[in-house]
């Protein structure tokens, strides 16, 4: 940025022809200006968009603003011109006293690039104040035996301007008996003396009146008077005289009101009235005079306000010693007031992100802000420092400005809001430092799909169910945020038997309940094996798939079904031999049954219900053979009529029965006469 400078219209300003917006440029991002002091609201200081290499209409789009620390905010920008401009009048006095040299320093922030420009202005003094004594007359007291050459000091005018503009020099009125002589102090300060020419005689004159004209420089000079009036009285030879030309003291700035500051000391040889010597401030200002007291008996100086080093390390109290009559001496207090450490330093923030992406690269802003400690020295140097173990870290940039930044890439899913402490500390004893709390959120980005707690599931359900039976609740959890941690399900295509998978079961997309579209059967459909399918609503979405087996359990829904005997369909009854010469345990037939159930479902066993003949025959429990429980006897009908029945295990049971015909014969022709048909 190249250096600039604006010479407006001169204008008639107490007399003087100004020249606004002097600009020079000492360093990077270091802008200078120079105003006069009371120039009305709005006037212009520099260009300062042109300073910054923007158009005035970027001023406000970019977000370039002035930042204050919390004082009265001396300039403001208009954003039509672009231009820095006064915020009202600024009283040079009011803002640096006396001081040679008056800037003022504000810093310039350039939101976009969060980048801060310093900007100086220095005041110009104008000639806008006038040498004042403090007082409308003085009276002085003269002995009439006075020698020619006796000097008595005047009272003394101040003038706030600096330079030229302030005070320039003495005039007195003409009298043939007085005549002024200005002296300067080591210090600079002009000092009038009233200077007798000729002897006086009271009895011929007994006061003279006098007037003394103090008068500044500048095109339009000003001026102040005083009345003196010399009074003679009888011969006082002796005036005060002090310890010492000039005193000096230190002291802490917290000293509490009342403090003894010392004692001055006058002393003076005469006797009587001539000799009592009293104590007071020589031209003291308003401010010191709301700070110190001074007993005019005992010369004690004690602390009247509370002192503060930040507003003032260093006072200069003329004191003056006189006698009765009203001969008078001059010394001086030199008051330093040392620094102690009772500022805590001021943090400001400038510029905040209150919500950054979980991905943001590591060194992303999150604020700048300005430390400021008023004291000076080590009480004034300032550190910070971040508390706790947290992924961020300070870096300093321009002047006191630091930057708060991101140490490493954030995981909303291990913290999604920080609360940050950044102390700053000072270097005094006892140390004072101030914590200031940011708040960040971190905003969550789709980078984690949604997770089963378990690799694979199975469930059970019985044959035979109702349609849209619950049979199995999954359950997805995803640790991201809002959309992203939306879980749907969904099952995957497959067939089972030629139809589809989404024919027996379905799932719930929002629950993950599975539910069966039908009912089954053991017999036909032993289980299932299905693939789930879990997805978030990111974007782009994430999803991840478990395994579901499904098993269904049998129940006892088939009755034992006879193979053998057949029943002949021809309406016959079959018949069985068992010989006449048949020993006990002889086989005549076995009854065959199956049961399409499994399990104790479909384990049978034999029973025989009903016989012609009790306790002749006999059924094997499981394996269901009919023999002979004894040897056939010749009154044992030739025809036996045998019911067995075959009953499963399942809860409740299910049986069956069949009737058999036992024939008791060696062969079929034997007993053809004997049975009809």
């Amino acid at each position: 940025m190249a250096a600039s400078s604006y010479r407006p219209e001169c204008s008639r300003l107490v007399g003087i022809c100004v020249l606004l917006g002097a600009l020079w440029k000492i360093q990077a991002e270091q802008i200078r200006y120079s105003v006069p002091e009371e120039l009305e609201k709005g006037s212009y200081v520099g260009n300062i968009a042109k300073d910054l290499g923007l158009e005035p209409r970027e001023l406000s789009e970019r977000g370039v603003r002035i930042i204050s620390r919390g004082r009265t905010q001396l300039f403001a920008l208009n954003p039509r011109s672009g231009s820095l401009v006064t915020a009202g009048k600024i009283d040079r006095e009011e803002l640096c006293d006396r001081s040679p040299k008056c800037v003022v320093s504000l810093e310039i922030l350039l939101e976009d690039k969060v980048k801060i420009f310093g900007v100086e202005v220095e005041i110009i003094d104008v000639n806008d104040n006038a040498p004042s004594f403090g007082t409308e007359q003085r009276e002085i007291k003269v002995a009439e035996n006075e020698s020619p050459g006796t000097r008595f000091p005047l009272p003394e005018a101040f003038d706030p301007d600096v330079g030229v503009n302030s005070l320039q020099g003495y005039q007195l009125s003409s009298n043939v008996h007085f005549s002024l002589d200005v002296q300067s102090g080591a210090d600079g300060i002009k000092y009038p003396e009233l200077v007798l020419e000729l002897a006086l005689d009271r009895e011929e004159e007994a006061v003279h009146h006098l007037l003394l004209t103090a008068f500044d420089g500048g095109d339009l000079p000003h001026s102040g008077t005083v009345k003196i009036h010399v009074t003679l009285v009888d011969t006082n030879d002796n005036a005060p005289v002090f310890t010492q030309p000039e005193y000096h003291v230190k002291v802490p700035e917290n000293v509490p009101v009342g403090y003894r500051l010392l004692t001055v000391k006058a002393t003076d040889p005469d006797e009587g009235a001539n000799g009592e010597v009293t104590y007071s401030f020589r031209k003291v200002r308003d401010k010191m005079s709301q700070l110190f007291q001074l007993n005019s008996l005992t010369g004690d100086i004690t602390i009247l306000g509370d002192l503060d080093y930040e507003d003032s390390g260093f006072y200069d109290i003329d004191v003056e010693a006189h006698d009765g009559p009203g001969l008078r001496a001059r010394s001086k207090v030199l008051v330093t007031v040392l620094d102690v450490n009772d500022n805590a330093p001021e943090v400001t923030v400038t510029s905040l992100t209150s919500s950054i992406q979980e991905t943001s690269s590591p060194g992303t802003v999150i604020a700048l802000f300005n430390v400021h400690d008023s004291d000076s020295g080590e009480n004034g140097l300032v550190t910070c420092s971040i508390l706790g173990n947290l992924p961020f870290t300070l870096e300093k940039t321009y002047g006191n400005y630091h930057r708060l930044l991101t140490h490493r890439t954030l995981d909303r899913e291990e913290v999604s809001e920080y609360n940050i402490t950044v102390t700053a500390t000072d270097h005094g004893t006892p140390p004072l430092s101030t914590e200031t709390h940011i708040s960040l959120q971190v905003a969550d980005i789709n980078d984690n799909p949604p997770a089963f707690p378990h690799a694979s599931y199975s469930a059970y359900i019985p044959e035979n169910n109702a349609r849209g039976a619950s049979i199995l609740s999954i359950f997805a959890q995803d640790p991201d945020s809002t959309e992203n941690a939306r879980v749907t399900y969904s099952l995957a295509e497959d067939t089972l038997h030629g139809k589809p998978l989404s024919s027996y079961v379905s799932i719930n997309s929002d629950t993950g309940v599975l539910y069966a579209l039908c009912s089954f059967d053991f017999e036909q459909v032993r289980d299932l094996e299905l693939l789930v399918t879990a997805s978030d609503s990111g974007d782009p979405p994430l999803s991840s798939n478990v395994s579901v087996s499904i098993f269904v359990l049998d129940q006892n829904d088939n009755v034992p079904e006879i193979l053998y005997p057949t029943i002949p369909t021809d309406g016959s009854t079959g018949v069985e031999l068992a010989p006449r010469s048949a020993e006990p345990g002889y086989l005549v037939t076995k009854v065959v049954a199956v049961d399409r159930d499994s399990g104790q479902n479909a384990w049978l066993s034999y029973h025989l219900l009903k016989a012609s003949e009790p306790g002749l025959f006999a059924v094997g429990l499981h394996t269901g053979e009919v023999r002979t429980a004894r040897a056939l006897l010749d009154r044992d009908a030739l025809k036996q009529s045998l019911v067995v029945a075959v009953q499963d295990h399942g809860q409740p049971p299910l049986s069956a029965t069949v009737t058999l015909t036992v024939a008791v014969a060696n062969n079929i022709p034997d007993i053809l006469a004997d049975l009809g048909s």
